[in-house]
């Protein structure tokens, strides 16, 4: 079976990304998770543990990585953030990779929330850029638990301003209402499939 094509998913934090992955799961579409695959990786048993522990041994405990402790040591070390990415990121890609052989479909989703920021649009066949309102956004992060106006502000900083992924999007799903998401992402589905389908009929 020839690769499926990858529709890269990405979206600011509050956008709702995780709904509108829901969504494509649905619909039967297979979807790869960054935060999954992170996820696995700091697990006790996870391929990031040994190469972390070498590098911030107090960051490591019997439940894996203490994301916490992490964290503290990204936030007092200069370049402690390039040093960690420099880790994780060929893992992470390393598991989209071995996900994207294993697929039996003609489409599948990766769900990387930092896509642009990280360069990874350059692997994908498309990419959807879910959005919402600003108010919206700030409203929807403000009320997890912990969450403050300063620390959204930091996270915002770190992330390329949403007017800007929509700018570079293939699509752009807006998640203002469940139902109007709900219609975008069969719209983008059927859009793909009728393109996948018309080159077929090319060949």
């Amino acid at each position: 079976m020839t690769k499926p094509f990858v529709i890269g998913l990405t979206g600011s934090i509050g956008m709702g990304k995780s709904t509108t992955v829901e969504m494509f799961r649905r619909h039967g579409i297979p979807v790869w998770s960054a935060d999954d695959a992170v996820h696995n990786l700091y697990e006790p048993d996870g391929a990031a543990v040994a190469p972390l522990q070498r590098l911030c041994p107090a960051a490591i405990t019997s439940r894996g990585v203490d994301r916490e402790a992490l964290s503290d040591w990204i936030a007092r070390t200069p370049g402690g953030l390039s040093q960690i990415e420099s880790i994780v990121h060929p893992l992470v890609a390393q598991d989209r990779r071995k996900f994207l052989e294993s697929v039996r479909s003609d489409v599948a989703v990766v769900d990387i929330p930092l896509l642009f920021e990280t360069g990874t649009e350059g692997s994908v066949d498309a990419v959807v850029v879910v959005s919402a309102p600003e108010l919206e956004q700030r409203r929807r992060v403000l009320a997890r638990d912990g969450m403050t106006e300063e620390k959204l502000d930091i996270i915002l900083a770190n992330q390329m301003p949403d007017s800007e992924k929509r700018s570079k999007a293939d699509y752009i799903i807006e998640t203002t209402t469940l139902e109007a998401a709900e219609a975008q992402v069969q719209n983008v589905i059927e859009q793909i499939e009728a393109k996948l389908s018309n080159a077929r009929n090319r060949t």
